[in-house]
């Protein structure tokens, strides 16, 4: 290959960095499929902070690194976007702003756990605002509920909880996926 086909870019949980084993192992597929990836810690993190900062502000962040690393290496080239649970709503409410072709979501949590009865605490409204196509990963005993499939919307559950540590299923999943985006990802 001369060069990325496209690029993936990730963003971590609310709590953890871009070290988690479900993005390392996001990363590590679609660097085998030829694309390029950034894994994008966000400023909150950068500080030292715990506590996420706003959704506006985490979205604003967001979309300044993108439009930087656009203007870079990495102009011209197809955009994926995502992350594990709080980075996945990220790429979800942002996708359009930024022109992302595709949205990996890892994890993403659709409600706080012990609320998926509440249809007021549900956040499904921001996975069905995203139209283009969407893997979503989730663990199959996730406390933070498991999204439904939709038009554009592809729902994979591997063992594990939200966590998602099982490295070697999410890789394949998103291996797999990847695989039927052609011409974003090459086939080695």
């Amino acid at each position: 290959m001369d060069g990325p086909v496209s690029v993936l870019v990730l963003g971590h949980g609310a709590g953890g960095g871009v070290e988690a084993p479900d993005l390392v192992a996001a990363k590590d597929a679609a660097q085998s499929a030829g694309l390029s990836v950034a894994l994008v810690e966000q400023p909150y993190r950068v500080a030292g902070r715990r506590s996420p900062a706003p959704a506006h502000q985490l979205d604003a962040a967001w979309k300044a690194v993108l439009a930087r690393l656009r203007e870079d290496e990495l102009g011209g080239l197809p955009l994926l976007t995502g992350g594990r649970s709080l980075g996945a709503r990220v790429a979800c409410r942002t996708a359009a702003d930024v022109d992302a072709v595709a949205v990996l979501c890892l994890a993403f949590p659709l409600h706080p756990p012990g609320k998926g009865d509440d249809p007021s605490k549900s956040r499904i409204s921001e996975l069905d605002a995203v139209r283009v196509p969407t893997l979503v990963v989730q663990g199959e005993h996730d406390p933070f509920g498991l999204p439904p499939e939709a038009p554009n919307r592809i729902v994979v559950t591997v063992p594990g909880n939200h966590s998602l540590r099982n490295g070697s299923a999410v890789e394949a999943a998103v291996s797999a996926w990847l695989a039927t985006r052609a011409p974003l990802a090459s086939r080695p």
